[in-house]
């Protein structure tokens, strides 16, 4: 496995990690991905699964927007 590689989440950038001593340090390209900036995972299975379950949390927060469901002026 090589010593650096780029995490992604649904096919957009999400960070890169690097491999350390004890495991992957991710640094986030994408601030909402910002949260798991300089954390260590022990594999690359715990820090994927740390960058989605994130990504879906950002997902669900803009989701009312995304779908044009926007309040109505009064």
């Amino acid at each position: 496995m090589s010593d650096r590689f780029l995490v992604e989440f649904e096919r957009r950038p999400a960070g890169v990690a690097v491999r350390v001593p004890g495991g992957f340090r991710f640094f986030a390209s994408d601030p909402d991905f910002g949260t798991l900036e300089g954390n260590v995972f022990p594999r690359v299975r715990s820090l994927m699964a740390q960058v989605t379950r994130r990504g879906r949390a950002v997902r669900r927060r803009r989701a009312p927007a995304a779908r044009g469901l926007r309040p109505r002026p009064c």
